[in-house]
């Protein structure tokens, strides 16, 4: 049986991840709110909220976990050869509203998205106070061709969702934030085209561990871009 939150109930409210359940697999309470607060105390503990339109917040610590080791990331010749050629600018930060509506948008395989208004307007705020983050990958046109966003606490990056408007978009922006100093990147769930990208499975106690070591790890602050 899940756990269900109260709006007003104290971030720390969460039953340990060890209670998540079976079936569906990692689904460990409902309720609550995307406070700041509590998604921090969330992310934090390795739970991430994920639901759609018209239901509860769902929170989530599924195991196994989908990780990717920015070292291990899987370059295929064609990505690499578009690496070389540069086609394109790489930028931190500087278009963060842009990159959550484009990940918001229906993929061809649906007509529905996880990223309700409610979930940007709570990630906006975690930008906000610098523990969101994207990468956006340019045309040299200028045309915002595709990007990657997430939670950043100390050296692991917690990613939520990334897009591409172009070939190779999203590719490029991963590419870029494993050149960056985090030593973890969450993929939350797995599907094929992570694991093409050399995402790995490790247990959920695992991921806790690294968690509680790399979370509290300085990074160099987020330097906050303008909006483009």
């Amino acid at each position: 049986m899940i756990t269900w939150l109260g709006p007003d109930d104290p971030p720390e409210s969460f039953p340990p991840v060890s209670r998540a359940l079976r079936e569906p697999d990692g689904l460990l309470a409902a309720g609550g709110d995307l406070s700041p607060q509590r998604l921090l105390y969330a992310y934090r503990q390795g739970i991430f909220p994920w639901y759609s339109q018209g239901q509860p917040i769902l929170w989530w610590s599924p195991n196994p976990r989908a990780v990717l080791w920015p070292k291990e990331l899987h370059v295929s010749r064609s990505l690499a050869k578009r690496l070389r050629r540069g086609d394109f600018t790489v930028t931190s930060d500087t278009a963060f509203n842009r990159v959550v509506d484009a990940c918001a948008e229906p993929r061809a395989q649906s007509d529905e998205t996880w990223i309700t208004g409610d979930m940007a307007h709570a990630y906006r705020q975690l930008h906000r106070h610098g523990y969101a983050r994207s990468i956006e990958v340019w045309d040299l046109d200028g045309t915002l061709i595709g990007g990657v966003y997430g939670v950043t606490l100390g050296r692991v990056f917690f990613g939520e969702s990334m897009f591409s408007a172009a070939r190779d978009g999203s590719k490029i922006a991963l590419a870029h934030l494993c050149t960056m100093d985090y030593h973890l990147i969450d993929c939350q769930l797995p599907n094929e085209h992570l694991f093409r990208l050399g995402a790995v499975l490790i247990t959920r106690e695992a991921f806790a561990d690294h968690l509680a070591r790399w979370c509290s790890d300085p990074l160099s602050p987020i330097a906050m871009g303008s909006e483009r």
